[in-house]
């Protein structure tokens, strides 16, 4: 009996291990995805920073024009339109536009791979599923993709444009005593932030889909509680666009609403489906 038992616990243990080497081998070449992105990105350093990472440092953004398009179009005349000013961006130390370079690529990497991670991590828990959750988990790959890649483009052409403009423009007083002089290290750290935390925000109906499936989140909770919500998201708004005009707070806002709203009709249809089943 004892040596029943050692046989069942050494299979358990090799099927552990085996586990461990599949996941292993998922994440290795995650990270070749990875490194090849970010090595691509590396040596097209010009693209990728005169033309992406200091876009929005430049009058004819597409951002800037569009917005400006809007508000002459809503009759809001140029409440909209944005005055950029010089694009100066000092460095306080040697290495510091190297590790910027490299820090970029790699991050510029992970946001292009991301798709591919996930497909991996399908790959990797796919043979636990059944075959009627492999699809929904096939379908969790592409629609968290997506949800991601939106954000990312949500950031960086509305949110981080808003913010930054307003921010570096902001005075403290008319006296011109106070001068702003940004540096690369902050300019890079505000865009890469803002732009990253916008791609998770918009993961919001991939969250509360598991939060549901857990049972910790229920639509009727959602919608009991959605008054507070819009309160909460006219307030992170006004804190993300610190510019006074309503105008600029609704660019951000009604999109983070429909989010919510979607969150919900997810919620929804995880308790129905679970009902069905």
């Amino acid at each position: 009996m004892m040596a029943e038992n050692n046989s069942e616990d050494l299979s358990l243990q090799m099927t552990f291990m085996q586990h461990l080497d599949a996941l292993r081998w998922h994440l290795v070449r995650s990270a070749i995805a990875i490194f090849l992105f970010a090595v691509t990105l590396f040596f097209f350093n010009n693209f990728l920073f005169d033309t992406v990472i200091f876009g929005p440092l430049k009058q004819d953004f597409v951002s800037y024009r569009a917005l400006c398009s809007l508000g002459h179009s809503i009759g809001a005349g140029d409440v909209m339109c944005m005055s950029v000013k010089d694009p100066h961006l000092q460095t306080l130390s040697a290495s510091e536009q190297f590790f910027t370079h490299m820090w970029i690529a790699l991050l510029g990497g992970i946001i292009l791979a991301f798709p591919y991670v996930l497909y991996e991590l399908w790959k990797f828990i796919k043979p636990a599923l059944k075959s009627s959750e492999s699809q929904p988990a096939k379908w969790f790959v592409i629609i968290a993709s997506l949800l991601f890649l939106i954000g990312i483009f949500f950031g960086y052409f509305l949110l981080f444009p808003m913010s930054y403009n307003f921010l570096i423009n902001y005075q403290l007083s008319d006296s011109g005593i106070v001068h702003t002089n940004n540096t690369l290290d902050d300019y890079i750290s505000l865009i890469s932030t803002m732009v990253l935390v916008s791609g998770i925000v918009f993961e919001l109906p991939v969250l509360v889909y598991f939060l549901t499936r857990l049972g910790i989140l229920t639509p009727e909770f959602m919608r009991k509680y959605r008054k507070y919500a819009v309160v909460v998201i006219l307030i992170a708004a006004a804190v993300i666009t610190p510019s006074p005009d309503v105008t600029s707070q609704m660019v951000v806002a009604v999109p983070m609403y429909l989010l919510y709203e979607v969150s919900i009709f997810v919620s929804a249809y995880v308790i129905k489906k679970n009902k069905l089943n």
